[in-house]
C-alpha cells in the first residue's frame, strides 16, 4: 500500500469520498477536517503528500500549504477547488503547490497526479539521504559509517542538533560508537576550534573525580601542591564527553547539575566562580530512567540532561551494514600493518550477518582487524551461527537478498570498486548490476583501496 496522503477538507462527504477513490488504488490516507490538526501529525522527511481544499473556514488551503512549507518545503501539496478559475491556479502554482485540481474531477486524474508526487517526493528523500551519507562519510575527522535506515535517521538527527547549543545525552550498549559520535558533534559544530575533553566516569576513581573535573587550588587537599586546571575549565569554549554518566558518584551529580543549569564552576579550595561556555555530551548503556526511579541516579539531573537524546543503535539492528564496516576496517588495518587485504569468503561474511555481535561495531573492527594479521585463523574464537534457530527467523526472500549482497559484495570487494571487474565476475549485465546496487545502498566507492 503507497502512502500515506493526508486529506484536508471541511466537507466530510468530500473527504469520504476522495479516500475510498484512493484507497481503491491501494493508497493509504488520512482525513482532517481542519489545517492545524494536519499539521501536528507532520514529522521530519514524513514521506507523503498532501490534499487540501482551497475554500476552508480558518485556515484556507493556501495558508495551509504555506505553513506544510515553512516546515517542510519541499513536501508536494495538491490544491482542490470547487470556484477554480486561470488566475488562482496561476498562484497557487507560483506559491509552490504541485498542483491545482478543479472539483469535481475525475478519479483517474486524480490518482495519477498523486502517484506523480509520490514519485517527486521519494526522490526528494533518496537525494536527502545521499547528501547527508556524503556528508558524513567524507568530512574530515571521525567518520560514522552505515546505509540502513536506522542508521540513515542517525544521520539526520546528528546532522540537526550538531550545532545546537543544547546539551546531548547518548544511550547505547556497549562499543555501538557513542565515543565516535561525541566526537563527530564537536568537530562538526562551531565548537571545533576549541578543546575536546572526555573523561570517563567509571575509570576516574571517586576521590579524585571532582578535582578532575572542577580542578583544585594548591594546598585544597593533601597533596594538591599547586594549582590544576579541572576538565571543564579546560574545555572552555568547547565540548565535554563524560562516558558512563551512571557511574558518576551521587555527590558529584549535584555539582553537575549545577555547572548545567548556571554554567559557572569553582576550583576545590575556592570561592571565585568561573564562567563556563561548553557543551555537555554524555554517554550511558543503562536506563537512566529506570535507574533514577531505583534512586540510582539523581532524577533531577536525568531530566537535565534528557532535552536531546540520542540512541545509537546495536549492530544486530543494522546487520546490512556488516560488510561495508568490515571492509572499512579491514582497509584501516591493512594500511596501519602494511598488509594486503584476502577477500573474505562468502561464506565468512554469511557467518558475519547471522553473529549476534554482542561486542557490537568494536567487536567487528577487532575481528576485521585480526583478519588483515591472521586470516583464517581470526575466526577460530567465533560460534557456528548456522544453526535451525537463526535461519528460521528469516525468510526464503531476506535469506536470498542477503546471499545476493554478500556476492556482490564480496566481487566489489576483491575487485576494489571497479564495476566493470565484478560485473564480468558475477556474470551481471552492467545495468542489472547498478539496479541491484542502489536495491542494497551499495557505493563502488566504499570498496576502493585506501579509503
Amino acid at each position: 500500500m503507497k502512502g500515506p496522503v493526508f486529506f484536508c477538507d471541511d466537507d466530510a462527504s468530500i473527504r469520504t469520498s476522495l479516500q475510498q477513490t484512493l484507497e481503491l488504488e491501494d493508497i493509504n490516507v488520512r482525513c482532517f477536517a481542519d489545517g492545524q490538526a494536519l499539521i501536528d501529525h507532520l514529522e521530519e522527511n514524513w514521506p507523503g503528500v498532501v490534499i487540501s481544499d482551497i475554500n476552508m473556514p480558518g485556515m484556507d488551503g493556501m495558508t495551509l500549504m504555506k505553513r506544510i512549507h515553512q516546515f517542510d518545503h519541499e513536501i508536494p501539496v495538491i490544491l482542490l477547488t470547487g470556484h477554480g478559475d486561470i488566475s488562482m491556479a496561476v498562484s497557487a502554482m507560483r506559491a509552490g503547490a504541485y498542483d491545482f485540481i478543479e472539483k469535481p474531477y475525475e478519479a483517474e486524474l486524480m490518482t495519477d497526479v498523486v502517484r506523480r508526487a509520490y514519485e517527486k517526493r521519494d526522490l526528494t528523500l533518496e537525494n536527502r539521504q545521499l547528501k547527508n551519507q556524503l556528508k558524513m562519510n567524507s568530512a574530515p575527522g571521525p567518520r560514522i559509517l552505515g546505509k540502513t535506515p536506522i542508521m540513515l535517521r542517525l544521520f539526520s538527527i546528528l546532522e540537526t542538533i550538531a550545532d545546537a547549543p543544547a546539551d546531548v545525552l547518548l544511550h547505547g550498549d556497549t562499543g555501538t560508537g557513542k565515543d565516535l559520535v561525541a566526537r563527530w558533534l564537536h568537530e562538526n559544530s562551531s565548537r571545533l576550534e576549541h578543546n575536546y575533553v572526555a573523561i570517563n566516569c567509571g575509570a576516574v576513581p571517586e576521590n579524585l573525580i571532582e578535582s578532575e573535573l572542577f580542578g583544585h587550588e594548591s594546598g585544597a587537599f593533601t597533596g594538591a601542591d599547586k594549582q590544576r586546571i579541572g576538565k571543564f575549565e579546560y574545555a572552555n569554549g568547547g565540548t565535554v564527553f563524560l562516558d558512563e554518566i551512571e557511574s558518576m558518584p551521587q555527590s558529584l551529580q549535584v555539582k553537575l547539575l549545577r555547572v548545567l543549569e548556571e554554567r559557572k564552576i569553582e576550583r576545590l579550595g575556592s570561592n571565585k566562580s568561573i564562567d563556563l561556555d561548553i557543551r555537555i555530551i554524555a554517554a550511558t548503556k543503562t536506563d537512566l530512567l529506570n535507574l533514577s526511579n531505583q534512586s540510582g541516579f539523581r532524577s533531577d539531573l536525568y531530566f537535565r540532561l534528557n532535552i536531546v537524546k540520542v540512541d545509537i543503535p546495536a549492530l544486530k539492528d543494522r546487520e546490512q551494514d556488516i560488510p561495508l564496516l568490515f571492509q572499512h576496517f579491514a582497509l584501516i588495518a591493512a594500511a596501519r600493518y602494511q598488509r594486503e587485504i584476502i577477500p573474505l569468503p562468502t561464506a565468512r561474511m554469511a557467518a558475519l550477518m547471522q553473529h549476534t555481535w554482542p561486542g557490537n561495531v568494536r567487536e567487528l573492527r577487532n575481528l576485521a582487524e585480526r583478519y588483515v594479521l591472521l586470516g583464517e585463523h581470526a575466526f577460530d574464537q567465533m560460534s557456528a551461527p548456522f544453526d535451525e534457530e537463526v535461519q528460521n527467523r528469516q525468510t526464503l526472500t531476506e535469506l536470498v537478498e542477503q546471499y545476493e549482497v554478500q556476492l556482490i559484495t564480496s566481487a566489489l570487494s576483491e575487485h576494489q570498486g571497479s564495476i566493470k571487474d565484478a560485473m564480468i565476475s558475477l556474470g551481471l549485465p552492467r545495468k542489472t548490476l547498478y539496479d541491484k546496487m542502489k536495491k542494497y545502498g551499495l557505493d563502488k566507492g566504499d570498496y576502493k583501496a585506501g579509503l
